[in-house]
């Protein structure tokens, strides 16, 4: 066998094992980065219900809150209160027609509407985060402007 032969088959030998102990790195590389993609899709998808639900619940409790404040009495006699039995009732009828989770504390000059919900996740459902609770709370007071 010649000197050109054997390193021939040298380098055939060599190239050989390195093709063989590198076996399945391109299919673990591309697993990687597709779970990579998926986990970052999960948020992108979840994260954004999650704000379009706390969006949801702050309207919710702000349009709750001004129900409830504007149930005034004693106006003409220059000490506006809140007739409290009635902002309780307005407020809640408003939020159970919403199918939300809230609580209503009133005062006799402020409406504070807390509004809850539990949102399931889609994606994030498959690395173990099943649901994330948001509360948003609002509140307001009659003003004479």
């Amino acid at each position: 066998m010649s000197l050109k032969n054997a390193f021939l088959v040298v380098r055939a030998m060599t190239f050989r094992s390195l093709t063989i102990a590198e076996d399945g790195v391109v299919s673990a590389f591309v697993v990687g980065l597709m779970m990579t993609f998926v986990v970052c899709a999960a948020f992108g998808v979840d994260s954004g219900r999650l704000v379009a639900t706390r969006l949801e619940l702050a309207d919710h409790a702000e349009n709750a809150a001004r129900i409830g404040a504007q149930e005034i009495t004693d106006l003409r006699s220059g000490s506006p209160k809140i007739d409290q039995s009635l902002a309780q009732r307005s407020s809640t009828t408003y939020l159970v027609d919403q199918d939300v989770n809230f609580s209503v504390s009133i005062s006799s000059n402020s409406v504070t509407v807390t509004a809850m919900r539990e949102v399931e996740m889609t994606l994030l459902k498959l690395f173990g985060v099943r649901k994330h609770s948001i509360s948003v709370t609002r509140t307001a007071e009659p003003r004479d402007e």
